[in-house]
């Protein structure tokens, strides 16, 4: 399909704005006031029903056209991330220390692009459900709008989200069905073993000495304890010591990060860093405590709902332009949470090949694509429509 025969193509230069506007405003998650407001502004200014404050700044839309009961929902996340933007956009960000470095501001123009044309021209019979959520980024903001009653006072039968992915080609998609995203898991472990002088090490237990182990042996959990076929990642990021220049440390704390693509090998990650975080100790003769807190659940979709998604972006972008089998990823997405509570698919978008468009998501120079817009609005329209057929 041409860009001419998008159903959103009219709708450029508006989004175009949006997307701008917001990117030069960004706001971290729960803060999304303005944002918020203007997103609630242009809902009510295209006609349709707006509910604010849904999981602290969230916004919701409804759209009723028809009399058929089936619904759907679309979600778009609102939130920016504390970073100092390094780019030169005419429209880069007005606030020091905060950007849109993960492309938020084009889902949230993508959506409302595609709510006004709903709105305006949507050839449905069924309710749509517009989730403008806020705080993605510290995976809080889906689970306090389902705490806030989300899917009990705007109920659908399927649930829909969307993610720009920077060296995809514009115009592209892709999406799977079953796992779709990792799992995030953050760990702490907290040495305490004996501390003393560096000359003197036989009289202490370096703290050091054993963190290290520790560090080194939680390798062997993806290397050797888990199905090569299944993938997990675990990461040391910090250490920290209480040790000085000839002292040697008594405590040491490691935090850290594991990925996995199923509850079950989130929780043979767990045990197994237990075992060998307890077994090094021990043949330490020192002690430690271990948190293992998971914030993201995988995101895993739902096969019927994938097959349709993946039919409407074909439907939109030609069968070459859709990878509906694409690999999982091993980043995580807030989206897991309502996936969970509803019948859900988790799409990717191209952001572009080059320049900012191609950075990675979360740099400081990275950009969305304003020529993502159309294409990514255009294929919310064609999964509605296709979802909930003609008007009646």
């Amino acid at each position: 399909m041409s860009e001419a025969e998008q159903p959103t193509s009219q709708l450029e230069d508006l989004m175009t704005g949006w997307r701008h506007d917001f990117h030069q405003h960004p706001e971290l998650g729960f803060n999304e006031h303005r944002t918020a407001e203007k997103v609630a502004e242009l809902l009510a200014s295209f006609g349709i029903e707006v509910h604010s404050g849904v999981g602290q700044t969230g916004v919701v839309g409804v759209l009723q056209k028809g009399n058929a009961t089936r619904s759907i929902g679309l979600r778009a996340d609102m939130d920016a991330l504390p970073i100092h933007e390094t780019g030169d956009a005419s429209y880069r960000s007005s606030s020091d220390g905060v950007m849109h470095a993960c492309g938020h501001d084009g889902h949230t123009s993508m959506l409302l692009g595609a709510a006004k044309h709903l709105a305006d021209n949507g050839n449905f019979n069924g309710r749509v459900v517009f989730i403008f959520q806020p705080n993605e980024e510290h995976g809080l903001g889906a689970p306090a709008m389902l705490d806030d009653g989300l899917f009990d006072r705007f109920d659908v039968d399927e649930v829909h989200g969307m993610h720009n992915i920077p060296g995809m080609p514009t115009g592209t998609f892709a999406s799977r069905a079953h796992a779709m995203t990792a799992s995030e898991s953050l760990f702490e472990i907290k040495v305490s073993a004996m501390g003393g002088h560096a000359a003197m090490p036989h009289m202490s237990v370096d703290a050091i000495t054993v963190g290290a182990e520790i560090v080194g042996a939680l390798q062997t959990i993806v290397s050797r304890k888990l199905n090569p076929g299944l993938n997990g990642v675990v990461s040391v990021t910090e250490f920290e010591t209480n040790g000085r220049r000839n002292v040697l440390p008594g405590s040491a704390t490691l935090r850290g990060d594991a990925r996995a693509l199923s509850p079950d090998i989130n929780q043979a990650i767990e045990m197994h860093m237990r075992r060998i975080v307890d077994g090094i100790c021990a043949a330490h003769g020192v002690t430690a405590t271990v948190s293992y807190d998971t914030i993201f659940p995988a995101t895993i979709n739902a096969s019927g709902t994938t097959r349709s998604a993946v039919r409407a972006a074909q439907a939109l972008a030609g069968a070459d332009a859709v990878d509906g089998d694409c690999p999982p990823k091993l980043f995580s997405e807030d989206f897991a949470h309502l996936a969970n509570a509803r019948p859900g698919c988790f799409m990717l978008m191209g952001n572009g090949t080059d320049g900012a468009h191609a950075k990675a998501l979360h740099s400081s120079d990275y950009d969305f694509n304003d020529a993502a817009l159309v294409p990514g609005s255009s294929y919310w329209v064609t999964l509605v429509e296709q979802q909930l057929g003609g008007r009646a």
